[in-house]
């Protein structure tokens, strides 16, 4: 176990960051409630529907307020999206066509989308003749002059792909600045075609969301930062209305687009989970934190660091050892409030290169803004923690770590 007194003095020297992101907490939940009141949120729009869906309005008004709270044109948020992985293929497979072509300047994306972009014989961008080319990063920096020289070689492509989050690598995620950044450098070069970003695990860090500096389409998960750990399923695209409604015909068929969709389940879940999600992400925000500063004291080392303002809610930690990754995997597990009688194994695991071990006793399955962890084993073996539903739950589980 951790030394309470070792906790409690890293809590107080990270009264600063608690303080900033408390003071981005206090800005979106007002940007969310404001969202709500211009909308005329009612008790009618939790309602469930069947069948076509025709005239849903709590779908249309979910929808409304999402787009708001991105400063965004439209929106599609959704429980007949399964995951973010589904989100993101239904933006590329909604915008792209035959022979098109995409850039990528974050590097490879994540593992889950290698299958829906390199894959052969299985329906993926590559099968339709669509080519996506990465551009790694320089430095953990995007590599601007290898971007030019792409477009100087091969004019420009029709989507510009960028992913906020990690992924499993050694870096921060990008910052809001930094994707502005990016962003008016590809308009500087003359680019105005679509620039889509793989949003996960970043929403409400900080007072702007991507949308609002440029970005054309992004999408994400409901069971990560946005649900609040309330909504029980689903995922979301956010951006410009022409390419939204791309997005809508995938997502049903060009004929009927956004205008059909049912939920018998109704919508609470949905509207109070995103209510509740400026704060949710504060306590996972303090709980990574302090995660990061006692491992820090402890000789592990930690990323992104804390002098710096973190672009999504992962903490990664490298451990340099399989036995002990497998064993801060376990504890999580240990420590959670669903399945903690169960032993995290390493398993080959649909959509990922290598073994990859979870811990996610969660009450709504794999949702990574509640106390969770992973980790491929492979060196130099970081575990990839994120989420805290409650800043007293991840103290708890810092605590009863044996490391």
């Amino acid at each position: 176990m951790i030394d309470v007194k070792l906790i409690e003095n890293c809590e107080k020297k990270l009264e600063k960051q608690f303080k900033r992101f408390e003071e981005i907490a206090l800005f979106n939940q007002e940007k969310v409630l404001n969202a709500f009141k211009k909308n005329r949120l009612a008790l009618r729009h939790f309602t469930g529907t069947s069948g076509y869906g025709y005239g849903d309005e709590g779908r249309d008004t979910l929808n409304a307020v999402v787009a708001d709270i991105f400063g965004a044109e439209s929106a599609i948020c959704t429980p007949n999206i399964v995951s973010g992985t589904h989100a993101l293929s239904l933006c590329l497979y909604g915008v792209l066509r035959p022979q098109d072509h995409v850039l990528c300047i974050t590097g490879e994306p994540y593992d889950t989308l290698r299958d829906i972009v390199y894959g052969e014989n299985n329906g993926s961008l590559k099968d339709f003749g669509i080519t996506f080319t990465a551009i790694p990063l320089k430095n953990d920096a995007i590599d601007k002059e290898k971007i030019k020289q792409y477009f100087n070689e091969n004019g420009f492509p029709k989507m510009v792909y960028l992913q906020r989050s990690r992924g499993y690598e050694w870096r921060n995620a990008f910052r809001i600045f930094e994707i502005e950044d990016a962003v008016n450098y590809l308009k500087s070069l003359g680019f105005n075609g679509c620039i889509m970003l793989d949003n996960c695990y970043g929403e409400f860090l900080e007072e702007k969301e991507a949308t609002e500096v440029g970005v054309s389409l992004l999408a994400g998960s409901m069971i990560k930062n946005l649900g609040g750990g309330i909504a029980p399923t689903g995922g979301y695209v956010v951006g410009n209305k022409e390419y939204v409604e791309m997005v809508q015909n995938r997502l049903t068929a060009p004929s009927i687009g956004g205008e059909v969709g049912s939920y018998i389940g109704g919508y609470q879940n949905f509207f109070e989970g995103i209510f509740l999600a400026p704060h949710v992400v504060l306590q996972a925000m303090k709980g990574t934190l302090l995660f990061g500063a006692v491992l820090n004291e402890l000789g592990y080392e930690t990323s992104p660091s804390l002098d710096q303002h973190p672009g999504d809610i992962i903490r990664a930690i490298k451990f340099g050892n399989a036995k002990e990754l497998i064993s801060f995997i376990q504890c999580i597990q240990k420590n959670s409030p669903i399945d903690s009688f169960v032993d995290a194994l390493p398993w080959a695991m649909p959509g990922y290169e290598d073994e990859v071990i979870m811990a996610a006793g969660c009450f709504v399955q794999g949702s990574s803004i509640e106390l969770s962890a992973d980790a491929p084993i492979k060196p130099p073996y970081i575990a990839y923690m994120q989420g805290g539903l409650t800043y007293e739950h991840c103290k708890i589980a810092l605590k009863n770590l044996n490391l």
